[in-house]
């Protein structure tokens, strides 16, 4: 399922969605998109891809929705931003160990799959 967003440049409809949904607002969509999600598997892209990053990371924390696996794909793209984050926001007490440790950094797509299983499984009571 794809959750496409109206913009003046750029975005295209995923062609592997078997179903689309193509919002005019960003609030909308972002409503849509985190409520009802077990896990975030996410690879390399740019602003928007670090904002729903960031928006999944912040309402865990916060304990607006419930916790779920937030799967990064790609080490090499990734694992500077992961770097900076423990050197520079966990070293100042702007994050915990805890938020840290809601990310899970991977290139294999198994353990991505395994990743949200697992927690789909906890939520759910199953594990």
């Amino acid at each position: 399922m794809g959750f496409n967003i109206k913009l003046p440049h750029e975005q295209a409809p995923n062609p592997y969605c078997d179903i689309l949904h193509t919002f005019d607002h960003f609030y909308a969509r972002k409503v849509c998109f985190v409520r009802p999600s077990e896990g975030f598997v996410i690879f390399p892209g740019g602003f928007g891809t670090l904002d729903e990053l960031f928006e999944s990371l912040t309402l865990i924390q916060t304990g607006k929705i419930l916790h779920f696996p937030v799967v990064l794909v790609g080490t090499d793209y990734w694992e500077e931003m992961t770097e900076w984050i423990r050197g520079e926001l966990l070293a100042n007490g702007t994050v915990s160990a805890a938020d840290i440790d809601l990310l899970h950094l991977t290139d294999d797509p198994d353990d991505a799959v395994e990743r949200v299983l697992d927690g789909y499984r906890r939520r759910r009571g199953l594990l």
